[in-house]
């Protein structure tokens, strides 16, 4: 396996879980068997990567900030990446606007199949939507309150706080650079070696990343609502897939014009984090996957990783964003509602800023998902419709959020003059030099 290039291995774990899968569902108390004995390694090597995502943040991104020694730098950083993620999701959102719109999904289920969803996903539905009512309930500058913790280590316990963990190595960075550079290079020194035995976590972390997605994908097969279900929602997934994929061609696209970089370079260099958020449906996870290639594969400047991915892995959700756009008006279409231009103006607007600051965890779109309905008038029972299909579309929607991450990090790069050529480190690299 070690002579077969990582998103290949990843491939073919993932091939093969989903025949395991396949196999396990044919005879009786073969679920059982994949869920007692393969998805726990699964959830292992989840657990593995998302031990080491507030470490890495902080690390990373206390390194990258003190490295800029001018907090000028930092602003213009900091514009054009916000600036670059913003655009980036309007254009998503416009994206499954348009194509929902002229394929009309919702216009192809039935009667019987709307009731049949919504009776068999109805307990859900009211989960996500008790969720974002306490979020609507907490005031038009909640969200700005929450990016400030009140307990750094409180914060650091849980990967859904990750904006808070930003704040503050953003916070930390800036202190470092005010402060003599006499007392801040030991300081410095320290989250400089820090970074780097994380980054070698990373490494080794990633050996297990074929066996890792095998169990994942093998329990989702088993773990999969009946295909019944699924034929209704063909329409739909069609959607929204076709809109992910004009997303990543959108991505090549910029990519090539700006950045000067051949599609196919950028592809390769960020393929293993595409399948690993494929694999995991989460942004937060794939993160220190997504921060080695695109410093050691595509060539971004560490100074701009650390800087640009954590912040994307946060406020840039530009997959969810069109994943939410396409089923608020298949949802609509589904009741026999016909939303105006307006509103659909204001679920660009709303998708957006629902994306800023959600947690990059698996099912964090559903939640954005109840304020994008609620916003545009539509039942937001309709959210059973969609639950059946739910879990793969996460996985492809991940898997561009964590492109436009990469994508935006390399115009960034370019921008600044830190976009260098690509330089690779095994994860035995220092072992063989001893």
């Amino acid at each position: 396996m070690k002579k077969i290039a990582l998103h290949w291995q990843i491939l073919i774990g993932m091939v093969l879980g989903v025949l395991v899968g396949l196999v396990f569902t044919q005879f009786e108390g073969g679920k059982e068997i994949v869920q007692d004995w393969i998805k726990p390694f699964g959830k292992i090597f989840i657990n593995a990567l998302k031990l080491i995502a507030v470490p890495l943040i902080l690390a990373s991104l206390i390194k990258g900030v003190s490295d800029l020694k001018d907090i000028s730098k930092l602003s213009k950083m900091g514009g054009r990446t916000i600036g670059l993620y913003l655009i980036t999701t309007i254009v998503a959102v416009s994206i499954g606007l348009m194509l929902v719109n002229v394929i009309k999904p919702g216009n192809s289920i039935s009667e019987d199949t709307r009731q049949e969803l919504v009776q068999n996903y109805s307990g859900d539905a009211m989960k996500y939507k008790e969720e974002a009512d306490k979020q609507k309930s907490s005031g038009p500058l909640q969200a700005l309150v929450d990016i400030v913790p009140d307990n750094i280590f409180g914060a650091s316990t849980e990967n859904k706080n990750m904006l808070q963990v930003i704040f503050f190595a953003i916070f930390f960075g800036i202190g470092l650079i005010l402060i003599p550079e006499k007392k801040a290079k030991p300081v410095k020194n320290f989250f400089d070696g820090f970074n780097e035995v994380i980054l070698k976590m990373i490494d080794l972390i990633m050996l297990a990343a074929p066996y890792g997605v095998f169990a994942l994908l093998a329990a989702l097969v088993v773990e999969s609502p009946s295909i019944d279900l699924f034929k209704a929602l063909v329409w739909y997934a069609f959607t929204v897939i076709l809109g992910l994929i004009l997303m990543i061609t959108f991505y090549n696209i910029i990519v090539w014009m700006i950045a000067k970089k051949n599609p196919s370079t950028f592809l390769k260099g960020i393929s293993p984090a595409q399948l690993l958020a494929f694999s995991t449906s989460s942004s937060a996870a794939t993160l220190p996957v997504t921060m080695e290639r695109v410093t050691e594969h595509l060539g971004v400047d560490e100074e701009v990783s650390s800087f640009v991915l954590p912040i994307g892995a946060t406020i840039n959700m530009d997959g969810t964003s069109l994943y939410q756009a396409v089923a608020a008006v298949f949802i609509a279409q589904a009741f026999g509602m016909d939303l105006s231009f307006g509103v659909q103006l204001g679920i660009i607007a709303t998708a957006t800023l629902a994306s800023i600051g959600s947690a990059a965890v698996p099912g964090a779109g559903m939640v954005m998902l109840v304020i994008v309905l609620g916003q545009a008038g539509i039942p937001e029972a309709g959210l059973a419709l969609i639950f059946a299909i739910d879990r793969p579309l996460d996985m492809c929607r991940t898997t561009v959020n964590v492109t436009g991450d990469a994508s935006v990090s390399m115009l960034v790069a370019k921008s600044l003059g830190k976009l260098h050529k690509p330089k690779v480190k095994e994860w035995d690299d220092n072992y063989h030099k001893k």
